[in-house]
This record gives structure tokens, C-alpha cells and sequence, in this order.
């Protein structure tokens, strides 16, 4: 039993290592850990310090792209609000013309097609007893545009500056051939459209591509005076 005390001596002895040394190591490595200090850091001069949190920041709003989509918005306010102040008379035409409401803007044209509708043909009148093409859309121009026609088709034809099929806009005069040379004249509106006063039903209003004027269409005319508006 001696030899196994003096033996154990020794080892530690020579070791160099006190045993009770080995027990306190892992104290002293805590309160070594608990004495070091976080010293901030700082990466390309942002200080970061681990210990502060922040809350997420709501993303940056892009003025620019705020202000477009506002300005998008206006026109379908405008409109709407476009739309609200058109007149019965706007939607009735709108309607037969195949049109947005909004583009039958010119109520003096209206008013004065829904005042002569269905008024009788009747070749050299010009009241609401009867009335010819020519004396019809020379009444329409004096009372909606204050210009004054020539007397016939033929006539008008000749004091227009011609106009292409594809170029026409309201108020130009649209020619026909349903006798020999011009014999007949209606208002173009638009759309394909136009008002005239036909000798089966009286003031109306057809279509280009109705299959009679189709093939019987001269071609379109633009009054200088109005033209010049």
C-alpha cells in the first residue's frame, strides 16, 4: 500500500500538474468567457452590433411610379364622368351608328337628324312636307355648320375638294350614282355611316357597306369653308 501512495506522488510530482488544477480548469474558462468583451465591428464603416435588433422597414415608395399610376387612374374617372353628362339623344345615335357614346359629341348634327327623321322624299322639296338629298344636306349645313350649298348633288360634287373613302370624317358629303352621273348626296357621320334623305324612306340614315351604296358610291367631298374651321 506504501508503494502505491509514493507511486501516485511521483506521477503528479513529475507531471507538473497539480490535480486539484485540473478540476478548477473548466471554472476559470467560464469566468474567462464571462469577462470578454463584444467590441463592435464595423465592415465598410457600417457598425454592427450584435446585441441591438431592428424591426423590418416598410419598402421605399418609388414617387415616379406613384405618381404615373395616379395619372393612369384620371382618365377612367374622367370618363366615367364623360359618360354621366351624355344626353338620351347621344345614346340613340351611339347606338344606330355602332359608336362609343362619347364620340357622338356633335348634338347640333343629332338634334337636327332626330328633328328631320323620316320626314317623305320628294324630289324639289325642301320643307317637312318632303325633301330631296341635295336640299337636305344643304339644309343640314346652313342650320348645324352655317355654310351654304349649291342647290344640287351634281353641284356640290363639283365644289368639293374629293376626298378618299379611308379619309372621310362627319360632315363630309358622300356621293352616289343612282342614275346617270351624281344623283345622289348624303352627310357623312362616321363609322361607316351617313344621313341622307333616300326616295324609299325618306331622311335616314344607311350604311356605306350596305350592299346598294356599295356599288353605287362615287366617292367623298370636303366643303373648302368647312374644311378651313
Amino acid at each position: 500500500m506504501k508503494h502505491l501512495i509514493f507511486v501516485s506522488v511521483a506521477l503528479g510530482f513529475f507531471s507538473g500538474t497539480p490535480i486539484a488544477s485540473n478540476a478548477q480548469a473548466p471554472v476559470n474558462s467560464v469566468a474567462e468567457a464571462k469577462s470578454v468583451k463584444i467590441s463592435p465591428q464595423f465592415i465598410e464603416g457600417i457598425e454592427i452590433r450584435p446585441e441591438v435588433t431592428t424591426s423590418a422597414k416598410p419598402p421605399l415608395v418609388n414617387k415616379e411610379q406613384d405618381k404615373i399610376a395616379k395619372q393612369a387612374a384620371l382618365p377612367a374617372r374622367d370618363e366615367n364622368s364623360v359618360i354621366e353628362k351624355c344626353t338620351a339623344l347621344q345614346f340613340k345615335y351611339a347606338q344606330i351608328l355602332n359608336m362609343d357614346v362619347e364620340a357622338v359629341s356633335n348634338t347640333d348634327l343629332y338634334g337636327f337628324i332626330e328633328k328631320w327623321w323620316s320626314t317623305p322624299y320628294r324630289y324639289g322639296g325642301a320643307t317637312k312636307d318632303g325633301i330631296d338629298c341635295s336640299a337636305y344636306s344643304g339644309t343640314l349645313f346652313h342650320d348645324v355648320y352655317g355654310v351654304v350649298l349649291s342647290r344640287t348633288a351634281r353641284a356640290q360634287y363639283e365644289d368639293c375638294e374629293k376626298i378618299r373613302k379611308n379619309d372621310l370624317q362627319e360632315g363630309d358629303l358622300v356621293f352616289f350614282r343612282t342614275r346617270r352621273g351624281v344623283s345622289h348626296v348624303g352627310v357623312y357621320l362616321g363609322n361607316g355611316y351617313f344621313t341622307h334623305a333616300s326616295t324609299s324612306s325618306g331622311v335616314m340614315i344607311s350604311s356605306l357597306d350596305e350592299e346598294y351604296y356599295k356599288k353605287r358610291y362615287i366617292g367623298g367631298g370636303r366643303i373648302p369653308v368647312k374644311a378651313g374651321e
